[in-house]
C-alpha cells in the first residue's frame, strides 16, 4: 500500500503526540495538510514544525475548504474537542477517507449509533483512538479471559487520579457545552473504555455519584454497577489528587489480572499466589502506527465504534443516575 496521505483536524497538544510519531514514519505517512481555526494555534505549530526541520503542511479552516484545496486524502486523523467529533467524523467518513477519532468517539450514545450508521454506508474504516484498546496487553488480557485463564470472571475494579481540576482550569475540557463532561469523560473515559472492553458486554444496571468540586464539570466520580453477562463492576475518577496513575483488576475463580486504564502493563495473580507476575505482550507502538496497520489489513481494528458505543451507553447511564440520585437499569 502506498504512502497515506492524511489530513489532520485540530493542532493542539494531542495532535502534535501524533504528528511526531507520523514524522517517524514519512515512508508511511505524510501530512498533506492541518484544519485548525485559532491563529495561535497555528502559529504554534508553524514553530513546532520549524523546530522538527520540516515545512508546515499548509492550514485550511474547515474540512469542506480543505478538500476543495486538497488532492483527495486517503485519511484523516481527529483531535479537537469532544463536541465536534461526531460531525468531523461523519463527513470525513462521507468524503470517503478512513479515520482515526481521538477519544472518546462522540458525546453521548446518539451520535455513537449514527456514526455507526454512516460507517456502514460508506464502507471506510473508523478506529477509536483509545490507548487501552489499541494495546497489546489489553488484546492480550481479553483472550486470557476468553480463554479461561482466569476462571469465570466475577468483577472489574479500576481507578485513575489525576491533578486535573486545577490544571484544566479555564479550558474548554471544563465547558460541558463543549467537553460533554468533567475528567470522568475525558482522562476517565479512557478508564470507562478498557473496562468495556474487558467486559465484553453492554451495561445493564448503574449508580453513580458525580462531585464537580465547585467547577461546571465532574471532577471527582464513583460509579457501579453490573455488566449484562453478570460481571460488577467499581470505578473510581479522581481529578482533583495529584500525580497521573491509574489501575485495573480483573477478578476471576481462578486469578487476578491487573494492568491500567492505558494498557501499560499486563500482570497475574494465580489462585493461591502470593505477588503478582508480569505476562509478556508484544510492544506498544504508538496510535497511528496501530491505526496505519489496521488499514493495511495487517490486524483487525481492536477499537471500532462499536466499542466507543458501549462506552457512550455507560457515560448516558452514569449522567442519568447521577442526576437522579437512583440506580438506572438498560431496558433489554
Amino acid at each position: 500500500m502506498a504512502r497515506i496521505n492524511v489530513i489532520i483536524l485540530g493542532s493542539g497538544l494531542i495532535a502534535a503526540m501524533h504528528m511526531r510519531e507520523m514524522l517517524k514514519g514519512p515512508r508511511t505517512t505524510r501530512i498533506q495538510a492541518l484544519i485548525e481555526v485559532s491563529p495561535s494555534s497555528r502559529e504554534k505549530t508553524t514553530a513546532w514544525f520549524a523546530e522538527q526541520g520540516k515545512p508546515c503542511p499548509p492550514f485550511y479552516s474547515s474540512l469542506k475548504e480543505c478538500l476543495a484545496g486538497e488532492p483527495q486524502p486517503d485519511a484523516a486523523l481527529i483531535a479537537t474537542p469532544h463536541k465536534f467529533h461526531f460531525e468531523q467524523a461523519r463527513d470525513c467518513l462521507k468524503a470517503g477517507l478512513d479515520v482515526l477519532v481521538e477519544k472518546p468517539m462522540v458525546m453521548n450514545a446518539s451520535e455513537a449509533h449514527r456514526l455507526i450508521r454512516v460507517r456502514n454506508q460508506t464502507g471506510r474504516l473508523l478506529v477509536v483512538g483509545f490507548n487501552g484498546s489499541l494495546s497489546p496487553a489489553i488484546m492480550k488480557a481479553k483472550k486470557l479471559i476468553a480463554q479461561g485463564k482466569i476462571g469465570q470472571v466475577t468483577g472489574i475494579s479500576a481507578l485513575v487520579h489525576q491533578e486535573w481540576k486545577p490544571y484544566q482550569k479555564g479550558t474548554w475540557r471544563q465547558d460541558p457545552e463543549i467537553s460533554g463532561g468533567g475528567f470522568l469523560f475525558d482522562t476517565g473515559s479512557h478508564m470507562l473504555n478498557t473496562v468495556v472492553d474487558l467486559a465484553g458486554s453492554d451495561v445493564a444496571e448503574v449508580s453513580a455519584i458525580l462531585d464537580r468540586s465547585g467547577t461546571p464539570v465532574e471532577i471527582n466520580s464513583a460509579v457501579c454497577g453490573r455488566f449484562r453477562n453478570g460481571v460488577v463492576f467499581s470505578l473510581g475518577g479522581f481529578g482533583d489528587s495529584t500525580n497521573c496513575n491509574s489501575e485495573v483488576r480483573v477478578m476471576g475463580t481462578k486469578g487476578v489480572l491487573k494492568t491500567g486504564i492505558w494498557g501499560e502493563c499486563l500482570l497475574f495473580l494465580p489462585a493461591g499466589g502470593s505477588e503478582f507476575k508480569p505476562l509478556l505482550h508484544s510492544p506498544k507502538g504508538s496510535t497511528w502506527s496501530q491505526f496505519v496497520k489496521v488499514r493495511k489489513g495487517k490486524m483487525e481494528n481492536p477499537c471500532p465504534p462499536e466499542v466507543g458505543l458501549r462506552l457512550a451507553r455507560l457515560m448516558d447511564m452514569i449522567r442519568q443516575s447521577a442526576a437522579s440520585g437512583q440506580m438506572v437499569r438498560k431496558k433489554r
